[in-house]
């Protein structure tokens, strides 16, 4: 036996000392379960307990072990510097601390003492999604079932994504030499574990549950996959969610079509004699438009559509690509369903293109409706300055609709489109159909202005074109300023603004302030939950931007996930640190979309002026310097500006 002391001396005569006036925890469950002022006051705790789960490649604060006793599990915190290794199924003689963990209790500054092997638990209880994301198997010892949607390799352990009977939780499991996980996807499987939630960025809230499992011997396969899943029945795509598919959607399910489109290692889209469908995949082998592919994945609904995810897919046969043709429509005709993820061609009028987006996203009007068309940035080219605001195009790509809000969340008949977007494959999927005309507004003002001589008609016609004209003219300059997905106002009003406050505070002696916003990896969001995810975080972090400034503030988004705010008139300097924190808190919180939860976190940079001391210029230089320090320290936070920054480069702030 080797007794293991893991805390410096000083702190055992702190436990000593508590010991005289706080009783001694002997149970698992006891120490888990105390309330979180209770467990600050370091009650001593004793116990005997099996190691269930250790991680020896988890490094620093996090570093830890869970073990269980006949009453329950707790999460034992080791100390830094601990290099001993703990297998799993070890029984030991455990002493400690009670302590607040990141979500529950936990025992802190352990010493232990190796009896033996135990072996892992015998008994487990199977509980449900949703028991376990609201905490009360929190760190508990228990067994899940479900389907494995997805496997991803790190090295010393494996992630199975697991979709449960009611919602999908994620498997941490430590690899086993000689065992082939890439398998497992589509097996039903049991799977022994501890229970442990997921927290969002800055560690404070729960948003999720995983399930740690320490070998493979406590996974057992109930149903085993098929050894070929292109042998699936081949079902139609208009079937897939229909009521006789229920009974075997748990499980991966196989169609055929043409290649409609491809985004390599994100979708590919097919289309076969009854409807289309686009899959989510990582496989980034090429295939051609109209080409004939199977592919295999788990089907569900997303909005208006059925989609495919954690996708494969195959070559069909070795015949010659037939690429379809597309349906002409128009924007009403989409909107009244029929078209999802089908190859559409639509005309319409150019607006304008959002310069925030990664991608080549153009903005186009047709009939009363204005909807996007979207080109990968890389498969853009020379073709594209062609394309001028007013032009009429053709488009021609897959059509996906933008759902609209529903009533309280509920819907009886389905979500209502609000819109929709055409996603392309190349710039051979835009036709210029028809040039910006001529007849400018400038030009109809010259014409009209020598025709004021002419009759009463002509007066009264010449009034119409006026308004007519002005209409127009406000409505694409209020496009030009005002960013399309999010409402706010762009990098052009912003510049305008901020000179037009500073020249304000110059000549009352008044001061301003510069909040620069940024979104902490959100390039993860994107990757996670798709752009449409990405999108609607974007729309969300604006509403919130909005609700805590002021209404004489200005808010901009000035890049993809880059906002600024302009704080005009101001007579308190440390009023803007105030707004910083106030953002910094309202916007971690998490953002649902999809019946996902999705974590959000920004770093803030401030800038404030004094009697206007400071021109827009160096103020955009030293807020941007500001939030890269923001970024340094660990994202999450704020930073103002002070001297010592001006003289660092930003590579180094960063």
């Amino acid at each position: 036996m080797v007794l293991l002391f893991v805390k410096p001396a000083a702190n055992a005569e702190t436990t000593k000392d508590l010991t005289g006036r706080l009783r001694t925890i002997t149970t698992a469950r006891e120490a888990h379960d105390l309330r979180s002022e209770e467990a600050k006051r370091g009650y001593p705790v004793h116990l005997r307990a099996v190691v269930t789960f250790y991680d020896p490649k988890t490094t620093g604060k996090r570093k830890g072990i869970t073990v269980h006793d006949a009453t329950g599990s707790v999460y034992v915190r080791l100390d830094l510097g601990h290099a001993e290794p703990l297998a799993t199924g070890t029984l030991i003689d455990l002493r400690g601390i009670s302590a607040l963990g990141e979500f529950a209790p936990v025992i802190d500054h352990p010493q232990y003492q190796v009896i033996g092997y135990a072996g892992f638990p015998a008994d487990a209880p199977r509980p449900s999604y949703s028991h376990m994301m609201f905490g009360k198997y929190d760190g508990q010892w228990v067994e899940v079932e479900g389907v494995v949607h997805s496997v991803a390799d790190h090295g010393y352990y494996v992630m199975l994504q697991l979709a449960m009977d009611d919602g999908n939780i994620v498997v941490k499991l430590i690899k086993n030499e000689g065992t082939s996980y890439s398998s497992l996807v589509d097996a039903k499987l049991r799977i022994r574990g501890n229970a442990l939630p997921t927290l969002n960025l800055s560690r404070q809230h729960m948003i999720g549950v995983h399930v740690d499992c320490p070998s493979f011997s406590l996974v057992r396969i109930i149903e085993a996959p098929p050894e070929n899943p292109y042998m699936l029945p081949t079902l139609p795509i208009s079937k897939l969610l229909q009521w006789d598919m229920v009974p075997i959607l748990t499980h991966r399910v196989h169609v055929r079509g043409r290649v409609t489109l491809q985004w390599p290692g994100t979708s590919v889209c097919i289309q076969d004699a009854t409807q289309g469908i686009c899959a989510q995949t990582a496989q980034d082998t090429r295939v051609a438009n109209g080409e004939l592919i199977d592919v295999v994945g788990f089907a569900h609904a997303e909005g208006n559509a059925s989609v495919l995810t954690d996708a494969i897919f195959n070559r069909a046969d070795d015949s010659a690509a037939a690429p379809l043709s597309a349906v002409p429509v128009t924007a009403e005709q989409v909107l009244l369903g029929g078209h999802e993820s089908r190859l559409i061609q639509i005309d319409g009028q150019l607006i304008s293109r959002d310069p925030a987006s990664a991608d080549i996203t153009l903005l186009l009007t047709s009939g009363k409706g204005i909807y996007t068309a979207i080109l990968p940035k890389g498969l853009g080219g020379q073709e594209t300055k062609a394309w001028e605001n007013g032009s009429i195009l053709r488009i021609t790509g897959i059509c996906s609709l933008q759902s609209g809000a529903q009533i309280k969340g509920v819907s009886l008949v389905g979500v209502q489109p609000r819109t929709f977007r055409v996603l392309m494959r190349s710039t051979a999927d835009v036709d210029v159909v028809r040039k910006p005309s001529w007849w400018t507004p400038a030009h109809l003002v010259v014409l009209l202005a020598l025709a004021l001589s002419g009759t009463l008609l002509v007066l009264a016609w010449v009034i119409i074109l006026r308004r007519r004209i002005r209409e127009s003219e406000e409505r694409f300059r209020h496009m030009a300023l005002h960013d399309a997905l999010t409402g706010l106002a762009t990098r052009l009003l912003l510049e305008d603004r901020l000179n037009a406050a500073v020249e304000t505070a110059k000549r009352h002696q008044a001061g301003l302030a510069l909040l620069m916003v940024d979104l902490d990896k959100f390039k993860d969001i994107n990757d996670t939950f798709g752009h449409q995810a990405g999108d609607e975080v974007l729309r969300v972090i604006a509403d919130r931007l909005l609700d805590v400034v002021r209404k004489s503030d200005t808010v901009a988004r000035i890049g993809g996930d880059e906002f600024v705010v302009l704080l005009p008139d101001l007579r308190d300097p440390q009023f803007a640190e105030r707004i910083a924190a106030n953002i910094v808190e309202t916007l971690a919180v998490p953002i649902s979309y999809e019946s996902h939860e999705m974590p959000v976190t920004v770093s803030v940079g401030v800038c404030a002026s004094e009697a206007g001391k400071l021109d827009a210029d160096t103020l955009l230089k030293n807020v941007d310097a500001a939030l890269y320090r923001a970024k340094a320290h660990g994202r999450n936070c704020f930073v103002a500006f002070n001297p010592e920054l001006a003289d660092v480069p930003l590579d180094q702030a960063s």
